[in-house]
């Protein structure tokens, strides 16, 4: 169990264990406010691999703030595609032309101007503070309140308010004056490493404070969230191809996958078959007047709450030249299948773009 007393103990041995144990990522050499914040946005919802090569990606192409302020919309969401949760980048997007026009271009220090930025909550807000600028602020992600509630054995949910009070009080209690960098970062690291959801309790530098092991009930803990309930969706859309090249829109710059470029379509409506789908709302979207020529398959996508099943037609324009009356999205092109991938598309429609690259019906359409 975890005493006060035994709190200073605690934290230095936490902090030998991080500095042994420290894995060598890219922000960790300088430590650069810029590098810090980018990592930090793009950790949110993904895995340390994956974070690590987009990190990587970004930073040669976008080097500094400046450069980020100066990148188009469509540029920052190719850099970004594949890592989801697109608010993100626009937030970050957002921020940097923030951070030019109101600090000189400079990340500012104090925690109140890092909170004010879009995108920056609670958490990377502490996060910056202390990890770019070694302040004695707590940052709490989901590695430490899994400790937390491991080593002080919390049996309810740990996203209940009063629990959330109690894991940054307890985080706070711990971190040892001047050490705010090495110590977040060692919490984060014991949870993402060891006390990871299939805890390495043996490799633990901690665990003779844990209250869950002394149990026996580690893998109890957290006790997790009620699970939200899974919605279908059916959804159709068309790949309509004129002349060698296939039409996409740019979505609106709100709502969901703002700014992307997709395969027009829309729900599946009661009593509805998908061709009849795609046939309705390319004629609402476009006012295009099409024909499904052959279903091309069905992409099964999950999201957070939702499973889409995406229904996928091979279309032919009936008439006109292919000039769109947009009503449902900003910009339109007609596109070579190559210039695909210079457009950032929503995963469904992605995952139907590999799919099509070894379709042999496509091939034989483009050169029609």
């Amino acid at each position: 169990m975890l005493h006060k007393h035994d709190h200073s103990v605690f934290s230095a041995t936490l902090l030998d264990w991080f500095d042994a144990h420290k894995r060598p990522l890219p922000w960790r050499t300088d430590y650069q406010p810029y590098h810090v914040w980018i990592s930090e946005i793009m950790l949110q919802q993904t895995q340390m691999e994956r974070g690590v090569d987009y990190f990587l990606r970004w930073t040669d192409r976008l080097p500094d703030i400046a450069a980020v302020a100066a990148a188009s919309e469509d540029e920052v969401l190719k850099l970004w595609e594949g890592l989801g949760y697109y608010s993100r980048v626009r937030n970050l997007h957002k921020a940097a032309r923030i951070i030019m026009e109101r600090h000189g271009g400079v990340f500012p220090d104090d925690i109140a101007s890092i909170r004010a930025l879009p995108g920056i909550g609670d958490y990377t807000a502490g996060a910056i503070a202390s990890i770019a600028f070694g302040q004695d602020v707590v940052c709490v992600d989901a590695n430490v309140e899994r400790v937390i509630a491991r080593v002080c054995d919390m049996d309810s949910p740990v996203k209940q308010k009063e629990n959330m009070a109690f894991i940054r009080a307890t985080a706070e209690s711990l971190l040892p004056s001047g050490k705010a960098r090495e110590f977040n970062q060692a919490m984060m690291e014991l949870g993402a490493l060891v006390c990871s959801k299939k805890a390495r309790c043996e490799a633990c530098p901690v665990s003779r404070w844990c209250e869950a092991l002394h149990l026996g009930i580690v893998q109890e803990r957290p006790v997790p969230a009620p699970r939200k309930p899974i919605t279908h969706l059916d959804v159709a859309t068309g790949l309509l191809i004129r002349d060698g090249r296939i039409f996409i829109q740019k979505r609106p710059e709100h709502g969901v996958w703002a700014g992307f470029w997709e395969f027009p379509g829309g729900c599946v409506e009661e009593g509805e078959h998908p061709s009849e789908t795609v046939v309705r709302e390319f004629m609402e979207e476009m006012e295009f007047a099409v024909t499904p020529i052959d279903k091309i398959t069905v992409i099964n996508h999950g999201y957070t709450t939702y499973r889409v099943s995406l229904h996928c037609y091979f279309l032919k324009l009936d008439k006109g030249d292919g000039t769109p009356v947009l009503h449902a999205a900003t910009e339109y092109r007609w596109v070579r299948f190559d210039e695909l991938d210079n457009y950032t598309l929503p995963a469904g429609h992605r995952k139907l773009a590999d799919a099509l690259a070894t379709d042999l019906r496509m091939a034989a359409l483009l050169k029609a």
